[in-house]
């Protein structure tokens, strides 16, 4: 009998957990859109003027919508998985390779991709750690970066609040 009642409340307190975690990453999704004003993007870094997010069991599905500066947006969609498998698409041309994971110790989902673009002096890669946070209380998603292009590496944040 104590073994039963042992393994009825080691059931309830799993399922307590997994609850917990589905609703810690669920917190992530909906459409969210920049907010300039708190974001810090270096100089020639692409913004990322908007996101939808969908997270759903293990699986992460984005579409990410970028300004490079001469006002033109650039969507793209990404679908991975939050267990650190890489994957691979072709975003205007350029080869890119992701993969996301969960962090239970942070709270948040880490995304690391490289992209390879070519130029006059052959494929660069465009290497980016991103990890996000969200705060359902606030509706905000904040997406901290570093991106490193070339030997030359540059930091900044996305502020980003939710729209939908």
């Amino acid at each position: 009998m104590r073994k039963i009642m042992l393994f009825a409340l080691m059931a309830v307190f799993a399922a307590g957990l997994t609850f917990e975690l589905s609703a810690q990453r669920s917190g992530f999704n909906g459409k969210w859109k920049y907010d300039p004003a708190k974001s810090v993007v270096p100089e020639y870094t692409p913004v990322l003027t908007s996101i939808e997010v969908t997270v759903k069991g293990d699986s992460l599905l984005t579409q990410r919508f970028y300004d490079t500066g001469e006002g033109q947006i650039y969507p793209f969609v990404e679908n991975l998985t939050l267990d650190g498998k890489e994957y691979k698409i072709t975003i205007y041309d350029m080869p890119r390779k992701s993969k996301a994971s969960w962090s239970d110790a942070e709270g948040a989902i880490i995304v690391e991709s490289v992209t390879t673009a070519s130029d006059y002096s052959g494929p660069q890669d465009f290497i980016s750690k991103e990890t996000w946070k969200a705060d359902a209380q606030n509706k905000t998603l904040v997406i901290s970066f570093k991106n490193t292009m070339a030997g030359n590496a540059a930091e900044g944040v996305f502020h980003l609040v939710r729209v939908e």
